[in-house]
Parts: structure tokens; sequence; C-alpha cells
């Protein structure tokens, strides 16, 4: 290092000698760095940018690679639904169930390597149970980003049930063997029921009992629902047909709720089946109000009847007519055969024409149980708010595959609820990301996770840089737009 004074050069500093050419890039960095610490002036020569000189060296070192954008914008939309309130444990694991599902210590794992955020394990297992008392906040949350940015009033909320199974055989104080929609019922499980917005925001849960009878769990979370949204005004209650009982039927209509609820046609009567053939004409999507004594209240049925849904029953019905031939040809019953009885002799089995025939008058058909009348609401919007279900069905599908709700590494209560409460969470960021980007999840997580930050150590100097992509992908830039999170990074 030199300067020079009255024409003359004077040596400051001997740096060093280098042997080679990794030396001499070491000793000149050391040179540069001395020169700009101690020159009396800043240098009329921009320096190089640091990323530059950094990438152009041979020996610099990958540390790893982290993914901070993909957190800070999911943590930005878990405040703009208004869960900032929560303790940062809580939010990360909600989206690490969109980022990556496992189990909590794999999940406090996963934590450090792809966000460099430590959690202590006893932390984590100290603080989950202590979820569920925030559920009351967390579900006043959801139904208030669904009001004030959602834009849903409420007139119209989906009700359906989901069952979770454990990978075991021994029954607790919540997991109870009972009807199960995985085909597991051997297996304990619990009855998860949720509340979403017509277009599937989910807005209130609840965990019941393996053994809960599905029809049983509405008027419990209903009854919560209204604690929050106030009585003044009831919504309509969409559910599917497992809530068709007379007990669901006489409570909603006390407490001044209107439903609509799917119809179990084929279990009417035959004079009632022979009226809606009658009256219901073989045309796409026609429509027919027919009154019925359901549960005994005199409730309207509309039936409607779909080309679609005509071609799909009838190559179900000739699969177990066939089926059926078969088993009578060997006089067999075989496990659950619709069109097989006994004979008169009870020796012999037969196959059941009068049931076939009744079968054949409802192809096509789907009916509507509503307590709403024509002038307060149309048939057709009847068949179109019933339709809305798939949004809620489509909801437990992402939770069940995408955020992979089953608590198989759970065992007591607490814990069981405070997982389900976490999903419920991760649930609401995953639907409010679709609905706002009005992409998929999984396209929405594939972007954000394009975006990462390299750490690279300088072999010279010992530094730490990191490198960070710029998030220009068009996917992403929609996606921060139309949250508008411009801020995130």
């Amino acid at each position: 290092m030199v300067r020079y004074e009255a024409s003359r050069c004077i040596v400051v500093k001997h740096i060093g000698s280098a042997h080679d050419q990794d030396e001499c890039a070491t000793l000149l960095a050391k040179a540069e760095a001395y020169a700009e610490a101690h020159r009396a002036q800043p240098s009329l020569f921009a320096a190089q940018p640091q990323a530059t000189r950094l990438l152009s060296l041979d020996h610099a070192r990958l540390l790893g690679v982290t993914h901070q954008f993909a957190r800070r914008v999911l943590l930005a939309c878990a405040k703009r639904c208004g869960l900032g309130f929560l303790h940062d444990l809580y939010l990360d694991l909600a989206l690490m169930r969109i980022v990556e599902p496992a189990s909590k210590l794999r999940t406090l794992e996963l934590l450090t390597l792809y966000f460099d955020v430590q959690y202590s394990e006893r932390s984590a297992y100290r603080l989950l149970p202590q979820l569920l008392g925030w559920q009351a906040q967390i579900e006043g949350a959801a139904l208030r980003i669904a009001r004030e940015d959602l834009r849903d009033s409420f007139s119209i909320v989906l009700y359906d049930v989901t069952t979770l199974y454990f990978e075991s055989f021994k029954d607790y104080d919540l997991q109870r063997p009972g009807f199960s929609k995985d085909n597991k019922s051997q297996q304990p499980q619990i009855v998860v029921g949720l509340i979403t917005t017509r277009s599937g925001f989910p807005v209130m849960h609840q965990v019941f009992e393996g053994n809960t009878f599905e029809g049983h769990t509405m008027l419990q979370i209903l009854s919560r629902f209204e604690q929050h949204v106030g009585t003044d005004s009831k919504p309509v209650i969409v559910a599917d047909a497992a809530m068709l009982s007379k007990a669901n039927m006489q409570s909603l209509q006390e407490h001044g709720y209107r439903y609509i609820v799917g119809a179990r046609l084929a279990n009417t009567g035959q004079s009632f089946i022979d009226l809606i053939s009658a009256e219901l004409p073989r045309v796409d999507r026609a429509t027919r109000r027919l009154q019925y004594p359901y549960a005994g209240q005199a409730v309207s049925v509309v039936c409607e009847f779909s080309r679609a849904r005509h071609k799909k029953d009838k190559r179900e019905l000739d699969k177990q007519v066939a089926r059926a031939l078969a088993l009578v040809n060997r006089n067999e019953p075989g496990r659950r055969a619709k069109f097989v009885k006994k004979s008169a002799s009870k020796d012999q089995f037969e196959f059941d024409a009068l049931l076939k025939a009744k079968t054949e008058k409802l192809l096509g058909i789907k009916g509507f149980v509503t307590n709403i009348s024509r002038e307060d609401l149309p048939d057709d919007q009847v068949v179109a708010y019933y339709h809305d279900l798939w949004h809620v069905e489509q909801a437990f599908r992402m939770s069940k595959s995408d955020l992979r709700t089953r608590p198989i590494f759970h065992r007591r209560q607490d814990a069981i609820r405070a997982h389900v409460l976490i999903c419920f969470i991760g649930l609401m960021l995953g639907k409010y990301l679709e609905i706002k980007a009005g992409q998929s999840l999984r396209k929405i997580r594939d972007a954000l996770w394009r975006i990462h930050e390299a750490k690279i150590r300088d072999g010279r100097t010992g530094h730490v840089h990191v490198l960070r992509m710029q998030p220009d992908s068009p996917a992403v830039e929609a996606l921060i737009e139309s949250l508008q999170l411009e801020n995130a990074y």
C-alpha cells in the first residue's frame, strides 16, 4: 500500500507476498479493504458490485438455500386474514401445512431448513395446547375477513362433515369407531364439521367424537355461529342428505332457519315417486316443486332432471342389474346386492323387478328439501345453492390431501383439537390465496417456492453473502398484486 506525497511514492503498509492466483486475490481484497478504510476521500472509481465480485470467485462456498420470500408472503397473508395476534409458532406451523405437511418434530426441522427459523421442541409442545384458547378469536377473524374482504353477507352458508381416521385399533376419549367416509370402519376416528361461505372460505369448525352421528353435529356448530354473527338475519343453511333427519328439521324450523338439504327420493313412498315421474319432464335442467310431509312437516321438494346425471345413473343401474342377475343364476345373495331378494320359498333368491322399476323412474333426478317458498327463492336458485356444496367438499379435499389434516401422530384430546385448529388456519390461508389469486393452492405454492435466497461464504474474507432472487415471475407478480402485498419483499 503506497501514497504519493511531493512527487514521491511512500510505502504505507506491506500486505504480503503471493505465490499463486488464490493468494494474490486474497491479498488484493485485503488491500482494497485497507485502502477504503484509510483513504482521506472516497475513490473516484465506483467499486465493483459485491455480488458480482463474489460470483467471480472460484473458491466461494454455498452454505445453503432458504425460502424467506415464501414465508414473508404467507405471513403477510395471515396478517391480512386478521391472525397477526397469534404467536409466530402457530403461524409457522399453519403455513408449513401448505409448504410441506409433516409431524410436529419434522415441521420444526423443516422450519430451520427452509426458513432459518428455530423453535425448541419443548416450547412447541408447551405452546400447542394453549392454541385452543384462541379458537374463538381465530374463527372471529375468519368471519371478519369473509365479510369485509371477501364481501360475503352470510345470507347462505354451506355445512358438511368429514371423518379422519387413526392408524390404530385402540379407542381413546375422542377417537371412536363409527361410520367412516374413508371406508375404515374398524379403526377409531374423529368427526369434523365445517361451515364455509358460498365461495368455500372456512369460517367455523368443530371436532366431535368418532361415533357421533353426522346429523347431530349441525345444531351445535350453528349455535356457535349465531354467537359470532348474531341472530338478526339468519342465513340459509345448505347441507347434504346426511343432515336430513326429523330432529334436525324440527330444530332448524324452531330456531327460525331456512334450509336446503339433499333429499333421499328413493326412500319416499311409491306414490310420491310416481308423482315425480309423471310431473317432471325429461328435459335437461327441468325442475318441479312438490309438497311432501318430511318428518311430519309440510315442506317443498324441488326435483331436477339432468341428462348428465341420467347417463351416470343408467350406467350404474346396468352394472347393478348385471351383477344381480349373475348372483340369481348362482342362487347367491351376494354382498349388498341391490336387486337380489329372497323368494317366497325362502330358500331361493330372485331378481327384484319392482325395485328396478322404482329405480328407473328416478334416473337422472335429484331432489332438494327446503322450507323456503317459491316466492322467496325460485326453484332454479334452490338447485344452484345446493350445487355450491362442492366448495365445502373441495375444502375438505384440500385439508385431507394438500394439508394432510389426519392427526396420525396425536393421541390426547387437546393435542388432536389443537392440530385440527392449526390445519383450519392453514385452510384459511390456502382458500384466501386461491380466491384472491384465482389459482390452485399447488400452483401458488410452486410459484412462491421458485424464489429463494442463497447463502455464500467468501473464502478470502470469511464473510457470508446472501443473494436473493428477484420475484420477477409473472405468476408471482400477479399473486403479489392480487394480494396487495407489495411490501412482502
